[in-house]
């Protein structure tokens, strides 16, 4: 499951090194480089001047790494657009219902799941589970990839309290559980984010995802 959970407010955990600013390291030696052949070229014997082929390959040389230091900007510039387009394409997704695995926030109203059964499957039976992780119901569903709507009852019909719940969907066929996996569930967005070049989304349960990771999206009911 491809859902990362953090506790209290959503946070995006940075385990990468800090890597040092190749564009400065460039931008520095190329400042150096000036200084050097400036110098060069000032304080050389008039007697034994520079070979003049020698100081063209110099100039070419200051000419690539001026360019080098050009195209890593330009890069750098081109990669903090692409975020903004990013982040803003995301903004458009706060307030709405994403299609994901993972949890999901249960406040009363009906919650909507997507079964995908195999197609040996003769049977299909939805597994809720608490926050911490128990078993709380077990419910018979149709042999289908059809949306089921779930009402928050057990198997007694009594309402489960309200918090936050997952599901798993059981595949069997003739009395043998072929397949048990997370169920895809719609759950609300609530924030966006840009973490390393990728769009995160923060959902009402706490939960982030990818935002590639979405596998539909709709109107909040």
């Amino acid at each position: 499951m491809d859902v990362t959970q953090t506790t209290g407010q959503a946070q995006v955990a940075n385990t990468s090194t800090p890597n040092v600013d190749s564009s400065g390291v460039l931008s520095s030696d190329f400042e150096v480089f000036l200084k050097m052949l400036t110098a060069q070229a000032k304080y050389q014997d008039p007697l034994e001047p520079l070979d003049s082929s020698e100081y063209a390959a110099q100039l070419a040389q200051f000419s690539m790494v001026e360019q080098q230091v050009m195209t890593n900007d330009l890069v750098k510039e081109m990669i903090a657009a692409l975020g903004a387009n990013d982040i803003s394409g995301a903004a458009n997704w706060i307030g709405m219902e994403a299609l994901v695995h993972g949890p999901v926030k249960f406040d009363g109203e009906a919650i909507t799941i997507a079964p995908n059964p195999p197609v040996a499957a003769d049977s299909v039976t939805l597994v809720i589970k608490d926050e911490q992780g128990n078993e709380v119901a077990r419910r018979s569903m149709p042999v289908s990839a059809e949306a089921y709507v779930w009402d928050g009852l057990d198997a007694d019909g009594t309402a489960l309290p309200h918090g936050e719940y997952s599901f798993q969907i059981e595949s069997a066929a003739k009395g043998e559980v072929l397949l048990t996996e997370s169920a895809l569930t719609y759950n609300r967005v609530t924030e966006a984010r840009i973490d390393s070049g990728s769009t995160l989304l923060v959902l009402e349960s706490g939960y982030m995802v990818r935002a590639n990771d979405v596998s539909g999206l709709r109107e909040a009911s």
